[in-house]
């Protein structure tokens, strides 16, 4: 059971994807397969929740984990449900587990991976990150998501991310057409586009899921709290790109919107 009073969004949320560029589901697994997930991942980087003075780095980064919890965790009805919802009915391929997951440990450092970004989507073979790209129909991603692992305050290095900055990043990416453009083309300015953005922070409980538009402006940031921070943040890939015959999505609609477009 994941909590909520109803399985998916409602038309409000839906709309505040719109409009703002993320969502949060909250309960949208159990704290107990999060917990799991956690237990998972503390076995794999070799380390214990209870002795603290063995967590000498700000961040330790896992690639990926297709165990069970994980892919329980990722296929929930409450978020199959807003998969369909935001990226277009059964236009989406069942995650097959969770990762990346960027664990981050109370640490006076900088993690060094705190600047501002979006998430590329296609190009990915090319050696140097900087060349993967993204274009106007969001190739390869239908959705940037952040599963909270573990309970996430204010302290706890949560990812902050500039409210509605999708919409800027749609009318940049227009121009480059179906090619797009590479991350260090449409970053050039240090996203310094969205600066004016308001600023929120993905904060909540373990088992809640931030559903982000795949054009949403993002950064890490230090952890100041006392307890790790485990997240997962997966793409949701798409089965193809926009269908014209097919109604659009509310992914699809922000960036009509953005661009001016009709719909």
């Amino acid at each position: 059971m994941t909590g909520r009073a109803h399985v998916g969004l409602t038309p409000r949320e839906v709309q505040t994807f719109i409009d703002d560029g993320f969502v949060k589901l909250e309960n949208a697994f159990s704290p107990e397969m999060a917990k799991q997930c956690r237990d998972q991942l503390w076995t794999e980087i070799g380390l214990s929740p209870h002795h603290p003075q063995t967590w000498t780095q700000p961040i330790i980064r896992v690639a990926s984990n297709s165990s069970r919890p994980f892919v329980e965790a990722a296929n929930s009805s409450a978020l199959t449900t807003a998969y369909d919802q935001l990226a277009g009915e059964g236009r989406w391929l069942a995650p097959q587990g969770l990762g990346t997951f960027p664990i981050r440990f109370p640490h006076p450092q900088s993690p060094g991976d705190d600047g501002w970004h979006i998430d590329a989507s296609f190009g990915l073979e090319s050696p140097h990150f900087m060349d993967w790209r993204v274009n106007i129909k969001s190739s390869g991603r239908a959705l940037l998501m952040l599963f909270l692992l573990s309970d996430v305050g204010n302290d706890d290095a949560p990812t902050r991310v500039r409210v509605g900055s999708h919409k800027t990043i749609a009318r940049q990416l227009l121009p480059y057409g179906p090619c797009g453009a590479t991350l260090r083309q449409i970053s050039m300015d240090g996203f310094a586009s969205t600066a004016d953005c308001p600023v929120a922070l993905a904060t909540g409980s373990a088992g809640d899921v931030y559903l982000c538009h795949p054009f949403l402006v993002h950064a890490a940031q230090p952890h100041r709290g006392k307890e790790p921070r485990f997240l997962a943040q997966p793409p949701l890939i798409p089965k193809g790109d926009f269908d014209p015959e097919l109604p659009p999505s509310p992914v699809q609609i922000a960036i009509r919107i953005a661009c001016g477009l009709a719909f």
